[in-house]
């Protein structure tokens, strides 16, 4: 396994980390995530990410009985706030209430004394910068979070939260967790620059595109009844992926990854992991077979040559 520095801060955190959105809590049964997230471990992987809202805070249960027989000090655990977790008006956003009661609900969830990285999961227009760092600085303060990172926030939000830090001594942000794969790198142009500069890691997320880079997702065919793209809970995310000339790009993707002997969605995870400023990408399992195959990815080294011809071959299906 490689660990990588998160961002600036001292702490290292396995290039490869496992996350419980649509899984753990949900789709998967409770052995199965625990038996995932104990083969993961026992891979290496330090790093476990989750949130507050997945199935309404069962995704966190999964989690926390699952590494419950660990020492507490051998993992890296992450979760986040700002989606709904209810019908009342102070039930979402990142006001200071709800920052603060749903760290406390999540202690209480993950079954532990303090969270390692805790997240805004997405930016709250409607709450002072001064008030969301101050509470999450509080929350560091009194011993109850270690790290506090943002989750797909523009540039200009990150940089106005790296001021505000600054100004009021506010405990700094060291890491921002947005969507980036071969298909998507809306991130490059503004947010790795300023989050390069100011020592504010990538932690990554659906580095597979939602399962496109799987290259199970052919064109002109119906995604078959078991995928993500036949739910309609879950395609939502992903029908700008699903068109017929992306997914003819990454068909021929393929040729490149026959050519290096590894699977395409491998290839797609090294191309990841060989980018500026990602300190680790977070990847799904149902299986534990799946982390084994994701984890081979971490020996692929793609040449100029390579890379080279990945973009070319994607050439008008990127999203920047």
């Amino acid at each position: 396994m490689e660990y990588r520095h998160l961002g600036r801060s001292g702490v290292r955190v396995s290039s490869i980390a496992l996350g419980s959105w649509l899984t753990y809590g949900t789709a998967v049964e409770k052995q199965t995530a625990i038996d995932c997230i104990h083969h993961a471990y026992e891979s290496g992987v330090n790093f476990f990410d989750t949130a507050n809202n997945y199935n309404n805070g069962e995704a966190e249960k999964a989690v926390g009985q699952a590494l419950k027989e660990y020492p507490r000090s051998s993992y890296f655990l992450a979760t986040k706030v700002y989606f709904p977790v209810g019908k009342g008006p102070n039930d979402r956003g990142l006001s200071r209430k709800h920052i603060m009661e749903q760290c406390h609900a999540s202690l209480k969830r993950l079954g532990v004394e303090y969270i390692d990285l805790y997240q805004c999961h997405r930016h709250d227009p409607a709450s002072p910068m001064d008030e969301i760092l101050r509470a999450m600085d509080d929350l560091v303060r009194q011993g109850k979070v270690n790290y506090v990172g943002v989750s797909e926030w523009t540039a200009t939000n990150i940089s106005d939260a790296v001021h505000t830090a600054e100004k009021r001594n506010f405990d700094k942000i060291v890491s921002h967790q947005p969507s980036y794969s071969l298909l998507d790198r809306h991130i490059e142009p503004d947010v790795v620059p300023l989050c390069e500069r100011e020592g504010i890691g990538q932690i990554v997320f659906s580095p597979l595109a939602q399962g496109v880079l799987t290259g199970k997702y052919k064109p002109g065919q119906q995604p078959a009844s078991d995928t993500r793209a036949a739910n309609k809970q879950t395609n939502t995310f992903m029908q700008h992926l699903l068109k017929d000339e992306t997914l003819a790009a990454v068909q021929r993707l393929q040729k490149l990854a026959d050519e290096g002997g590894y699977k395409l969605s491998q290839l797609a995870l090294a191309w990841v992991l060989g980018r500026p400023n990602v300190s680790s990408a977070i990847i799904g399992a149902s299986r534990p077979e799946q982390i084994d195959e994701n984890l081979k990815s971490l020996d692929i080294t793609l040449s100029e040559s390579d890379l080279k011809r990945i973009d070319e071959t994607l050439e008008g299906v990127i999203t920047y």
